[in-house]
């Protein structure tokens, strides 16, 4: 739940997004990293114009020197990964009650996980508001292999919750995790007005370009596959033949 190390098979299931999106100006990032930071943004407040890759419920800035990937799992839903150099963030939206906010329940929630695993963690003030820091062990369940930093960040929106977990430099020093801030700080959530109960994910999907290009690249190994095995041996014709001179 705080920061699972990713299985080959789940990497496999990743989409890395950077060739989707055009990546946005020098203005535009110096305008996204200027601004106070107040987002992240419901879809219906008025947000800054950035270019942003639509993942359904999560519109994400295409900031400079970031890279954008949708990573898939069976058993821990969907999440977001924004990674820049050394750092990383992932993020999830989930559904939320009307009249209150899920953050100061879920902080709590995920420091006695981290507890329980033999980290530790602690609350501060950070540009989002109340945040958790924390030390995890580096191998799941194994304390004595070292430990390793963690930060969550958590945003209420209006019937929406947003989490952010920042790992690698980003969790530990300021300067590595402005690129990644600045990014969190220009995401759109789109909660959609179905109803859902709280802490439900909210359908994460990959961008309609990404999507049809996926989904033809399945249908050519699926015809490449089923051409290798309908063309079958014919018993009757000579194989290679090998001639020995003495």
């Amino acid at each position: 739940m705080f920061g699972r190390r990713r299985s080959a098979g789940d990497r496999d299931r990743g989409r890395d997004l950077g060739d989707e999106a055009t990546a946005a100006g020098e203005a535009a990032v110096d305008e996204a990293q200027g601004e106070p930071q107040t987002g992240p943004w419901d879809v219906s407040d008025p947000h800054p114009e950035l270019s942003r890759v639509d993942l359904g419920s999560l519109q994400v800035p295409v900031l400079e020197g970031t890279d954008i990937q949708l990573v898939f799992a069976e058993q821990h839903g969907a999440w977001v990964t924004v990674r820049h150099q050394l750092s990383e963030m992932q993020l999830q939206a989930f559904a939320a009650p009307k009249r209150s906010g899920l953050w100061d329940e879920v902080r709590g929630e995920i420091a006695a996980e981290i507890a329980g695993t033999g980290g530790q963690s602690t609350e501060r003030e950070g540009p989002f508001g109340t945040e958790l820091i924390a030390q995890v062990p580096a191998e799941p369940g194994q304390p004595a292999a070292g430990m390793r930093p963690i930060r969550f960040a958590g945003v209420d929106g209006p019937r929406w919750f947003l989490r952010a977990l920042f790992a690698g430099a980003a969790a530990a020093d300021p300067a590595a995790a402005a690129p990644l801030e600045a990014v969190f700080s220009q995401v759109v959530v789109v909660r959609g007005e179905h109803p859902m109960p709280p802490r439900d994910l909210l359908e994460l999907r990959l961008p309609a370009e990404a999507a049809a290009a996926l989904e033809e690249q399945a249908k050519a190994q699926q015809a490449e596959q089923q051409n290798r095995f309908t063309q079958a041996a014919n018993p009757f014709q000579r194989g290679p033949e090998m001639t020995e001179t003495r």
